[in-house]
């Protein structure tokens, strides 16, 4: 498993202030958004979510790189966690999210295709 902590999330249901927010405390840099609302972070570092398309939700979370979604998934249900966001493939990535049995969020996540 790889288990790297390699990428981080922000949900909102407003986006454009926590557009002004985040850019103005670290001054990082947004992609355009895409058909389902998600801006890229400084290229590739994140993503910002705007959350309103889906129901709403507040989130900041962090992701971890993982070989097997499914498996680290099913490993993290019998370890107590719950689902937040079941496994969902985008033609890019695997992800799903995560709610550990202290109540943290996180995400789990890993690139479909050419090795990443």
């Amino acid at each position: 498993m790889t288990a790297n902590v390699n990428y981080f999330e922000i949900g909102t249901e407003d986006p454009e202030g926590s557009r002004a927010f985040y850019g103005g405390l670290f001054g990082w840099g947004f992609g355009e958004p895409s058909p389902v609302g998600y801006r890229m972070v400084e290229t590739d570092a994140g993503g910002l979510w705007d959350t309103g398309a889906v129901g709403g939700g507040r989130w900041a979370v962090f992701y971890v790189q993982v070989d097997d979604v499914a498996a680290s998934l099913a490993e993290a249900q019998r370890l107590g966690a719950s689902v937040a966001i079941p496994l969902t493939n985008n033609g890019a990535i695997e992800f799903a999210h995560l709610v550990d049995p202290e109540g943290n969020r996180f995400g789990i996540w890993r690139p479909l295709g050419a090795a990443a």
